[in-house]
């Protein structure tokens, strides 16, 4: 799957590949997430048939092909004209959930139009009533799921883009903040910014609100019918107080190591998130799975399922539909190869690998 972000680098602008690479301040948190999971080495079962192995999970009640959903990212029309039409005619195409967001450049009624299982990302908006108007609207698009981000009052300061001072381009819009009274994307993220200013940041500074708390999370819970889940919870204690809350899963997440830079890896955090929510939610984990060895890894360490973004966008970038099409089969693939290897004939049995950390391999 790493060529795929090869091939994109190609043909991407330096500043798009860098606005979807990077991370935040000096980007420890975005390396230590992948070296976070190459310490984690799985102890591999034998004489288990494995001979109709099978990666069939199930996500927010519902089944999948793997335990897999596709991330959400933002402005994926910069990446490729279809953008996040292509990107969800591929995860219909692999049976895996797609995540549209609030930052889409594609309306949410276009993607849910496709057919396949769409779940909706939420940033929660300084007007009230608009971020609830979201919520509304995704559930008359047909949207399966909710998933409220709780880790951007605003965003991280991302050294690339400040350097680049990044702007979208004209064409490129978040189609779901305009009107209304939202900042218009055309005077804020299409503007070029001044010295160590990114437009997209500026935007986002100007639409989220900081003041996301506890009861929000309540209230939106009695809201929306839709199953909720809350991405970017990285302490126990949060975790548990959702489920409290009636989530119906968290996302163990430092958001790719895009916010707080010195945040600890998602991996390191899954097991004890885990063990904290006691199966009262599912439990998801992002930020740094780049192949099917670490959604077993996840699974060992108690996960129910992964959230993969960046080497979808490769694959997209790369070659549209086909491309991002082409990085979830092999993420099927692998996942089912690695099943195999560890003596896992399905899913539930990765739950009961056993893990050791170590050092990564050089």
């Amino acid at each position: 799957m790493a060529d795929f972000e090869q091939a994109a680098s190609r043909v991407l602008p330096a500043d798009i590949r860098d606005f979807v690479a990077g991370g935040s301040g000096a980007e420890t948190t975005l390396d230590a997430n992948r070296a976070a999971f190459d310490r984690v080495f799985l102890v591999p079962r034998v004489l288990r048939d494995v001979s109709a192995c099978t990666t069939d999970a199930t996500l927010l009640g519902r089944p999948v092909s793997m335990p897999v959903a596709v991330a959400p990212v933002a402005y994926q029309r910069l990446l490729h004209p279809d953008g996040e039409l292509a990107v969800a005619r591929a995860a219909k195409t692999a049976g895996v959930p797609f995540t549209v967001s609030t930052m889409s450049s594609v309306p949410v009624e276009e993607v849910t139009a496709l057919g396949g299982s769409v779940w909706f990302q939420l940033y929660w908006l300084r007007e009230a009533e608009r971020s609830l108007e979201q919520v509304r609207r995704a559930e008359e698009a047909g949207c399966e799921a909710i998933v409220l981000t709780v880790d951007v009052p605003w965003m991280g300061r991302r050294l690339r883009d400040v350097r680049n001072r990044f702007t979208l381009p004209g064409q490129v819009t978040a189609v779901h903040l305009t009107g209304g009274g939202a900042p218009s994307p055309g005077s804020v993220a299409h503007r070029r910014p001044g010295d160590e200013v990114s437009a997209v940041a500026e935007h986002t500074r100007q639409a989220f609100s900081a003041a996301l708390t506890w009861p929000t999370v309540a209230a939106l819970r009695e809201w929306t019918r839709l199953p909720l889940v809350l991405k970017g919870v990285l302490a126990p204690e949060d975790a548990v107080r959702a489920a409290e809350s009636g989530v119906d899963a968290v996302v163990v997440s430092n958001h790719g190591g895009r916010q707080l830079d010195g945040a600890i890896p998602s991996i390191d955090m899954l097991e004890q998130v885990a063990g904290a929510v006691a199966g009262r939610c599912q439990v998801l984990v992002d930020s740094g799975v780049r192949g099917g060895t670490d959604v077993l890894r996840a699974l060992a360490l108690g996960a129910d399922g992964v959230l993969v973004g960046r080497p979808v966008m490769w694959g997209l970038a790369a070659a549209g539909e086909s491309g991002a099409a082409r990085v979830l089969e092999l993420l099927a693939d692998e996942l089912r190869d690695a099943l195999g290897l560890a003596g896992c004939a399905s899913v539930a049995d990765a739950a009961r690998l056993a893990t050791v950390r170590g050092i990564p391999a050089r």
